[in-house]
């Protein structure tokens, strides 16, 4: 079980890992040093490489960690609903997701959460995004770029999306939001979680505002995705494509 922290800030950062050792221990102290006034959620699915058990480690000494250790590989889609669900638990105001394999750098986070908190924005989900003007990718192949680029027009289309980056994963939610959705109705463990979960708080009139990023292709460690990951995203987005324009 995740250890209590007497000293809960209003933001929580959330991690999801699975062997991410490599890139972790520097991760933590960009964010512990991009947003200081925050905790921090590692959500490991039971790495082998020892992620969980140096998280564990870090925790005893800086109680804005805490570690969430789960069973194993049970998806990244089931890693959000359990950072979303933590948050509500623990009554903090925002949230803010990001990759544990460094491709976002915590020095957005800020720009992120001024658009969930500030009155002139007053958004409720803040989407760090590569496909607005300021925002790009470093490190990808032409492939790439174009199977990134489809995937987010097929989001938009069949989802009514009304954001230009709907698959990427850095992004700040106001938590009184999340309490709209209801969690047992998600059907997407994986990938396309980062889509259904937009899609959903369209449908309860959710403000969008996307921030500017740079996504940066991992350097250390193994991608996680595969092909029949991406094929079931795919899937999935056309069931609720169904839905979203037939009702069904």
């Amino acid at each position: 079980m995740p250890n209590e922290n007497p000293t809960k800030h209003d933001t929580l950062v959330a991690v999801a890992t699975l062997n991410e050792i490599e890139n972790l221990p520097d991760l933590v102290n960009s964010i512990f040093s991009h947003v200081p006034q925050s905790d921090l959620l590692v959500i490991d699915d039971k790495s082998p490489d020892g992620t969980g058990q140096w998280c564990d480690k870090k925790s005893k000494e800086e109680t804005r960690l805490t570690c969430m250790h789960r069973e194993g590989k049970l998806g990244l889609g089931t890693a959000m609903v359990a950072a979303m669900q933590y948050a509500m638990e623990h009554e903090y105001a925002f949230l803010v997701v990001l990759d544990g394999d460094y491709s976002h750098d915590p020095a957005a986070i800020p720009q992120l959460l001024e658009a969930v908190q500030s009155e002139d924005i007053n958004a409720d989900v803040a989407i760090g995004s590569r496909y607005v003007k300021g925002g790009g990718m470093v490190g990808w192949p032409l492939k790439r770029h174009l199977m990134s680029r489809c995937i987010n027009i097929y989001a938009r289309l069949m989802l009514s999306l009304p954001v230009k980056d709907c698959s990427g994963s850095f992004r700040c939610y106001r938590v009184s939001r999340l309490r709209d959705l209801q969690f047992e109705q998600i059907v997407s463990h994986g990938y396309s979680f980062f889509e259904e979960i937009l899609w959903r708080l369209h449908r309860v009139d959710s403000k969008f505002h996307e921030v500017p990023i740079t996504f940066t292709e991992r350097v250390k460690g193994a991608s996680k995705i595969n092909l029949k990951e991406a094929y079931w995203s795919v899937w999935v987005m056309f069931r609720l494509g169904c839905r979203n324009w037939l009702g069904f």
